[in-house]
């Protein structure tokens, strides 16, 4: 096994980490301040979705010898940042998060489940993810508008980042975070101080279950996490030639998910973005060896993890605005991606618009979340209109 160990999948393993964490970790302390965390509760949430990924990413790639790389659910993260805190605070969040990763492990033991995901019409599913996207993805003009001084040097980062290479342009615009925050924003004193201590508490949180968490949060958290990551993340390995062994990986990141969830961490899958890097030919010649690419990115979160303290209270002490702009600017690909998909269907445009539309309004109806009821409609609309389409055709 160590004598497959080439330098190109090391360079690409290691960068992969760096550039899935940096465009991502915003997007998760967001997410998880939305649900009413604290910063010490949010930063046990980063240390154990960082800890999970990393883990997952060693094991599933050792184990399949395949670059089944692993990662936390951004469209997940996202989700729950454009999510108001339910009634219950963090507490319910943590106990809608263990829901929904009982679900993942679920499907890994029921192929059913995951056929019945899948089932979602692709436009439906994409549409979901666009509403679920859309208002973080507007945070960034929303920054521009708030705080100009302090978000152009990061905008025009990332902008410079995206004419080189698409992969730098959210590291250069964490760097820009970084040096605008230390030269643009007064940090009170002590605030960045960790009394010594660099790892987050570990003590699980008390979680509350509740019929509205379920449904509101648990189940669109379910759903974009596997229509957004992990269906995408199987597509990517098997575009490439891997032979996929689709149950044992659901069943691994749903135990995994399941074990991080009570630390109030969001769950994790099977990457698709960075899975893309390592499964290629820049992660080495040999595809057989590329799976090394994938345990030295595992090994790299690993190592991030113990960084949540610092990385939560840096985030801390930026205004918000700045914060939910970075993260914004991570997800307008995958936004732009979302909306390509969503409509794709001349004579079905009204099913994806409708679960657009309901998602990102952000309404609720008897307490649940317009990403279920935009679900619902779109999927009740794209069946109506299926049935309608034969009789138009047939009399016309």
């Amino acid at each position: 096994m160590f004598k497959q160990i080439r330098p190109s999948a090391l360079y690409m393993g290691a960068l992969a980490a760096f550039v899935g964490y940096t465009a991502s970790f915003a997007i998760v302390l967001a997410g998880l301040r939305s649900m009413g965390a604290s910063e010490a509760q949010a930063a046990t949430g980063l240390f154990f979705a960082t800890l999970g990924m990393g883990v997952c990413s060693i094991w599933l790639p050792a184990v399949t010898r395949i670059p089944a790389a692993v990662a936390w659910s951004t469209p997940g993260a996202a989700f729950l940042a454009s999510t108001g805190a339910l009634p219950g605070g963090f507490a319910e969040a943590v106990g809608a998060m263990i829901i929904c990763a009982g679900l993942i492990l679920i499907t890994g033991f029921i192929p059913a489940l995951g056929r019945l995901v899948a089932a979602i019409p692709k436009p439906v599913a994409n549409a979901l993810l666009a509403g679920v996207l859309f208002n973080l993805c507007l945070a960034p003009a929303q920054a521009l508008g708030a705080i100009p001084l302090l978000f152009l040097p990061v905008l025009a980062a990332w902008l410079a980042g995206l004419m080189w290479h698409k992969l730098a342009a959210m590291p250069l615009a964490m760097l820009a975070f970084v040096v605008v925050l230390f030269m643009g924003v007064e940090v009170p004193e002590g605030a960045l101080a960790l009394q010594g201590r660099w790892q987050p508490d570990v003590m699980p949180f008390a979680p509350v279950f509740s019929l509205q968490g379920a449904v509101s949060i648990a189940l669109p958290l379910y759903l974009v996490t596997m229509a957004g990551q992990n269906i995408p993340g199987f597509a990517v390995l098997e575009l490439n030639g891997y032979k996929v062994d689709r149950q044992p990986m659901i069943r691994n990141t749903g135990l995994a998910s399941l074990l991080i969830a009570p630390f109030g961490a969001v769950p994790v899958n099977m990457s698709a973005i960075t899975a893309a890097m390592m499964a290629g030919e820049d992660a080495g010649r040999d595809p057989a060896h590329r799976y090394w690419a994938a345990i030295v990115s595992g090994l790299a979160y690993v190592i991030l993890a113990f960084l949540a303290a610092p990385v939560t209270a840096l985030a801390g002490v930026a205004p918000a605005e700045l914060i939910t702009g970075v993260a914004g600017l991570a997800l307008i690909p995958a936004l732009v991606g979302a909306l390509s998909g969503a409509f794709t269907h001349a004579r079905q445009m009204e099913a994806p618009a409708l679960t657009f539309l309901i998602t990102a309004s952000g309404m609720t109806l008897l307490g649940i979340s317009g990403a279920f009821w935009g679900v619902v409609a779109g999927v009740v609309i794209w069946g109506m209109k299926g049935l309608r389409q034969p009789v138009e055709r047939a009399e016309s």
